[in-house]
């Protein structure tokens, strides 16, 4: 499983739509409008495999989007969920900070936990509050050490 760079500066969920002979990503409006996303620049992006319910895909559509060509398939995708559970409590390393300020956490196979209060070389105890597909959030539950 490929590592997450520790520089990814936005992380979303989104579908990849078929539009006659060519595949789009969409990129939901708010991110251009709040100034996550400039559309004068360019961007890299990876595309991570994640289990959708049925009534989740849904697609909006947005003016602005980014053309990928299709992705090649050997094998069916392995279909596995977070690797971290709510209240659950463990000790992770801060690599980086977000946007937003918060500290970034990568824990198995790459997943991402967001630890505000916290910042990069911090080694801290933290309580899992939030899981979603591709992101977790937690709290620290006891003072952070430097490494």
């Amino acid at each position: 499983m490929p590592e997450i760079s520790d520089s990814i500066r936005l992380l979303f969920e989104t579908s990849v739509d078929q539009e006659g002979d060519r595949y789009t990503v969409s990129i939901p409006a708010e991110l251009v409008e709040n100034g996550s996303i400039d559309p004068t620049e360019s961007y890299r992006v990876a595309l991570l495999a994640s289990e959708m319910d049925d009534e989740d895909d849904t697609t909006s559509e947005t003016p602005d989007r980014s053309t990928v060509s299709p992705p090649e398939r050997t094998s069916p995708p392995t279909k596995q969920g977070p690797p971290v559970e709510e209240e659950e409590v463990r000790t992770v390393s801060i690599d980086t900070l977000g946007d937003q300020g918060d500290g970034i956490a990568k824990v198995e196979r790459g997943f991402i936990v967001i630890v505000p209060g916290t910042k990069p070389g911090d080694r801290v105890e933290v309580e899992i509050t939030d899981v979603k597909e591709t992101v977790a959030f937690a709290e620290p539950v006891g003072e952070a050490t430097v490494r």
